[in-house]
């Protein structure tokens, strides 16, 4: 009976995260978030110089290292191109300002005006605020770096805002995690995307994106091999699955705080209101089909 239990609330985590993962994630596609990084005077031509202007900036003005240890994924010499020239064309206050106004236009273009006004949004702000802030309370910040800078942050006052940003401090919280997850699991970061890849979460084209050299590609997938994890056409073996399982077990396992923090019932109401705003994120056409953080396939 006791692992029935943990099996239905490991679940409810999982949802809770694919539930708020695109309602954050619109920020880095939204043709409104573009035009907010053009007028601070950002290259809009490709979206990777507002993506690290926007997710560094509640750290300060963080150089290279602390980003590319913070962000995990990306490769060393790919942070390098954007940060800290990040921080040359606009200073963070100026950039977590903009992230604001990108999220609020986004959020009204997308859910549409009556539903950011509505009740059901500003419940749902409330208990996302809730979650959000056990989320800061559970750990140090030094274990949580991005949920915490996040979450350091003046709530806004507008429902949709404080829903947004609380998306985004609990989905930084479980990325924090991950990390942790991975770490244990003895996962690099570029070992941690081609054991991915190999377990089918997204094609290797989709993580060519955190630019990782196929040097670095290769040699990531001979380690992993040496250790059993891979064959030798690069997919999975079981005990490369097996891996990957458990990675994200232990992800949702570190994510369970605020979730029960909030308790069962307001997080099972939770869900039940972003149902709407999810569906509209989702039916937007803005966010990509395949994402390398694997929704839909883990």
């Amino acid at each position: 009976m006791r692992r029935r239990e943990h099996a239905v609330e490991s679940g409810r985590v999982r949802q809770m995260w694919h539930l708020l993962e695109p309602l954050h994630a619109l920020l880095y596609y939204a043709p409104e978030a573009f035009e907010e990084a053009a007028a601070l005077g950002y290259d809009t031509t490709e979206r990777w110089p507002a993506y690290f202007a926007w997710r560094a900036a509640p750290l300060g003005a963080p150089g290279p290292d602390r980003v590319t240890s913070a962000f995990h994924s990306f490769s060393p010499a790919m942070v390098g191109r954007y940060v800290p020239a990040a921080w040359r064309t606009a200073g963070p206050a100026e950039v977590l300002a903009a992230r604001l106004r990108a999220a609020d236009r986004t959020y009204r273009t997308v859910l549409g005006d009556e539903t950011v006004a509505g009740p059901g949004l500003a419940e749902a702000a409330a208990l996302a605020r809730r979650a959000a802030e056990a989320a800061v309370r559970t750990g140090p910040g030094d274990d949580r770096p991005l949920a915490a800078a996040n979450g350091a942050l003046p709530w806004p006052a507008a429902p949709h805002l404080v829903l947004w940003q609380a998306a985004t401090v609990l989905r930084e919280h479980r990325g924090d995690g991950h990390l942790a997850a991975l770490a244990a699991a003895g996962l690099d970061p570029v070992e941690a995307l081609v054991s991915f890849a190999a377990i089918g979460a997204a094609p290797e084209a989709v993580f060519a994106s955190r630019g990782w050299s196929p040097a670095e590609w290769a040699a990531a997938r001979e380690r992993l091999t040496a250790r059993g994890l891979l064959h030798p056409d690069g997919t999975a073996t079981d005990t490369g699955r097996a891996l990957r399982a458990e990675v994200e077990r232990h992800t949702d396992e570190l994510a369970t705080a605020p979730w029960t923090a909030l308790g069962p019932d307001a997080t099972a109401r939770l869900a039940e209101l972003l149902g709407g705003p999810w569906l509209a994120a989702i039916g937007s056409g803005l966010l990509p089909a395949e994402n390398t953080l694997g929704i839909g396939k883990v």
